[in-house]
């Protein structure tokens, strides 16, 4: 493991996609091309946008989805698939994108399960959720994507994070990769941000490796990169 804590949020951003790019020019150097699993969610701003500011050559980097809400159409804001598309994906001319829904986990599992991830982009939750796996997280699904229902702490953060009106808005269901499966990436990062995450990030730090907390599963991890601005810090270092 290895943990970075910055003051400044858009220098945390610069410094995770700097490491980024290591990651992905050794994966093309070595396989002719990268995968990148990207998560999105508001924390996500300063990396995705540091980004898009190195020189990539996105041509040879093939990107796959994390997480997608069931039954919510691409044009919702809240919609992670327009999420990535408009915030990322325009502004690039990537190898092949992979976007996650409820009709396409099956060709998902086929595709993913060709070759490791090279880099995942794995977010930490207010509940200590990675990807859409709350707790307590099924440490041991095989499949690469399943459908799983959210608890309602996932849904409070949505609609704080002002994605939906009411918790009566957020869909139950959504379709995500599963903990074995981000736990195949070669690289993971976590760009965690914000002192609403400083809860989940002491939890994960200090607890023991168990369901109830999902994102202490990346401790089992050989090369998880943890990005922690100040904020996040807080209680894990007051």
């Amino acid at each position: 493991m290895n943990i970075h804590i910055l003051k400044d949020t858009n220098e945390l951003g610069r410094k995770a996609a700097a490491f980024s790019k290591v990651c992905l020019d050794q994966a093309i150097k070595a396989h002719g091309s990268a995968r990148l699993m990207m998560s999105t969610g508001a924390s996500q701003f300063p990396l995705i946008s540091a980004l898009l500011e190195l020189e990539i050559d996105w041509g040879r980097v093939e990107i796959f989805h994390l997480d997608e809400y069931v039954n919510l159409d691409i044009s919702h804001k809240a919609s992670f698939r327009k999420y990535l598309k408009e915030r990322f994906v325009d502004h690039i001319s990537p190898k092949a994108v992979h976007y996650v829904d409820e009709d396409s986990i099956s060709k998902l599992n086929a595709e993913i399960s060709k070759r490791d991830i090279d880099l995942g982009f794995i977010g930490i939750g207010e509940n200590a959720h990675i990807a859409f796996n709350d707790p307590p997280a099924d440490f041991d699904n095989e499949e690469p994507y399943v459908i799983l229902k959210l608890d309602e702490s996932c849904k409070r953060q949505q609609v704080g994070e002002g994605w939906f009106d009411s918790i009566a808005d957020v869909p139950a269901t959504a379709v995500t990769a599963t903990v074995k499966q981000i736990l195949r990436c070669k690289t993971i990062l976590s760009f965690v941000p914000d002192s609403r995450k400083a809860e989940a990030i002491n939890n994960t730090l200090t607890q023991t490796v168990n369901p109830n907390v999902p994102a202490t599963a990346l401790k089992l991890h050989d090369d998880w990169h943890l990005y922690l601005d100040t904020a996040a810090a807080s209680v894990l270092i007051p």
